[in-house]
């Protein structure tokens, strides 16, 4: 390859590609696609089959696969900095830059939807632009990951607290409760004294005894617990030493 041509091979993304060495204006020529060409009506000419058919036609197809022909290892792109200036009549294919190309630049052009489909839809496209799509789409999946992450710890978090004010809240009523019990246990301890110092002794009727026994149901304590009854107690008992 002479010093003078504005490219040279190198190593990119995909395997090999084609660099600028020099600053390359946009409409300039490049590089011109060539190979033996290919009849389709013959049928050894049409069972070819290889990655560097570039068709001209219907009937015309250039075989690029020849080592000599250098534009063969410039890469697809979907948003290029070349495209291909097909000449059907004169059966040539000429790489012309669409924009201007700076040196240290891949160059690459769009193969078309046929090849695309074929060959690089499979095995998905590797040019920037489309690496980039996938860098913007992984790096969303993440934040959209980090996001629901988040959204999780924090709804568990408050489940937490809620848990949290719900079980305090529970001591807290069981602990009135208690408190309440244990007051109305001494109202009731308090009301049994008062009523036990009321009877009097020795006395030939019931009245004391009703008045206890009255006391002791409004104070939670049943007749039965005590042993005791409204039943007159005779002067017989009343004097009988045990």
């Amino acid at each position: 390859m002479s010093s003078n041509k504005p490219y040279r091979v190198g190593r990119s993304r995909t395997g090999l590609g084609l660099f600028a060495t020099k600053p390359i204006k946009k409409g300039a020529k490049i590089v011109r696609y060539f190979g033996p060409l290919l009849d389709s009506r013959k049928k050894k000419d049409d069972a070819i089959e290889n990655k560097y058919l570039f068709e001209l036609n219907g009937r015309w197809t250039i075989d690029g696969s020849v080592r000599k022909n250098i534009a063969r290892y410039i890469n697809h792109a979907c948003k290029p900095n070349a495209e291909s200036d097909v000449k059907p009549r004169k059966r040539k294919v000429i790489i012309r830059a669409i924009k201007n190309i700076e040196p240290g630049e891949e160059i690459n052009y769009d193969y078309g939807t046929d090849y695309f489909k074929a060959y690089l839809k499979p095995i998905g496209c590797k040019c920037d632009a489309c690496e980039k799509k996938r860098k913007k789409k992984r790096a969303e999946a993440r934040a959209e990951k980090l996001r629901l992450k988040a959204k999780a710890e924090k709804k568990a978090l408050k489940k937490a607290e809620k848990r949290a004010k719900g079980s305090a809240k529970g001591q807290g009523k069981c602990r009135a409760k208690g408190r309440a019990k244990t007051q109305a246990e001494r109202q009731q301890r308090r009301a049994l004294e008062r009523t036990r110092r009321k009877i009097p002794r020795g006395q030939n009727d019931c009245r004391g005894i009703g008045d206890f026994n009255q006391a002791c149901g409004h104070a939670g304590f049943g007749k039965q617990r005590f042993g005791l009854s409204a039943k007159p107690i005779s002067r017989s008992s009343r004097h009988a030493r045990p």
